[in-house]
């Protein structure tokens, strides 16, 4: 039995944005591999219907919860219903997540404020629903956070996301030292997931701009389509994932490119330098 199976296994897994891409395969992986209780939480019910399921074929626990993370009492009845139906929460995942293409001056407000409740307000509402429940159970568990590769570093025309994910960082590196400070770091780990390109639609359902410069938007979205030709599967990057979260680990990291991009980022900030534009203007895939 591996660590992550000693650690998880058995518990009460609650998964936001669970219906496709970073999300499915942390669920996939909870419950197919270290036999998780797995709570499926997203606006798209069809899909966590679907993979509900799926995993209940495969002899899982599951249970599928209608959830719009922008709306603190859809966070709140999941983890009502989650106490009731499935039990204490092993691990929470503060996952879902939208992304948006353009120049920042051409973004729509709309999409802006929808990407905030999202992304930030999503984790927010997230913690204070669950974590209060969490820190009052003996037993262990686990808060991970959604940050990003765009957590450490800067990128143009999706500005908006990479605003988010250093958000959501230091939102999940406070966090951590608070559950110290207030004695329950023994008990309750707290740690921030940071993918690289890792396979999802995100990039399929990131928000455009409908004034300015569209084509630039647009091009953006065609160049992160070609960098999810490359990029890991799911299930490969939730396995990483849940072997560094039983070693104890705080930054989860899918890919060693990501380090890179960490050490890259203190580098600027340790010399004070202008964030570099990247090659041509756009994220790539690393080699390693």
């Amino acid at each position: 039995m591996s660590s992550a199976e000693e650690l998880f296994g058995g518990g009460v897994a609650v998964i936001t944005g669970a219906g496709a891409g970073i999300g499915a395969g942390l669920a996939r992986y909870a419950g197919l591999e270290l036999g998780m209780t797995v709570v499926l939480a997203d606006v798209d019910t069809e899909a966590i219907a679907s993979l509900r399921a799926e995993l209940e074929e495969g002899g899982v626990r599951a249970l599928d919860i209608a959830c719009d993370v922008r709306k603190p009492g859809d966070l709140e009845t999941l983890a009502e219903r989650t106490r009731e139906e499935a039990g204490p929460v092993r691990l929470l995942v503060n996952n879902a997540g939208v992304e948006q293409f353009g120049y920042l001056w051409d973004t729509p407000v709309a999409n802006w404020d929808r990407l905030v409740a999202i992304n930030i307000s999503g984790v927010f509402y997230g913690i204070r629903a669950f974590l209060p429940g969490m820190l009052a159970e003996p037993g262990p568990s686990w808060v991970w956070n959604l940050s990003s590769v765009g957590g450490v570093s800067a990128s143009p025309l999706q500005a908006p996301y990479i605003m988010s994910k250093h958000a959501v960082l230091a939102l999940t590196e406070c966090l951590r030292q608070e559950v110290e400070l207030a004695g329950h770091a023994h008990h309750v780990h707290v740690q921030a997931v940071l993918p690289g390109a890792v396979a999802s639609n995100i990039f399929e359902s990131a928000g455009a701009v409908h004034d300015g410069d569209t084509a630039a938007a647009e091009d953006h979205r065609a160049a992160m389509l070609r960098v999810k030709e490359q990029a890991m599967n799911p299930l490969a990057a939730a396995e990483v994932f849940f072997d560094q979260a039983a070693a104890d680990e705080f930054y989860l990291l899918s890919q060693p490119f990501v380090a890179g991009s960490m050490a890259a980022r203190a580098e600027t900030l340790t010399h004070r330098r202008a964030p570099l534009l990247p090659e041509g203007g756009r994220f790539s895939v690393p080699t390693d």
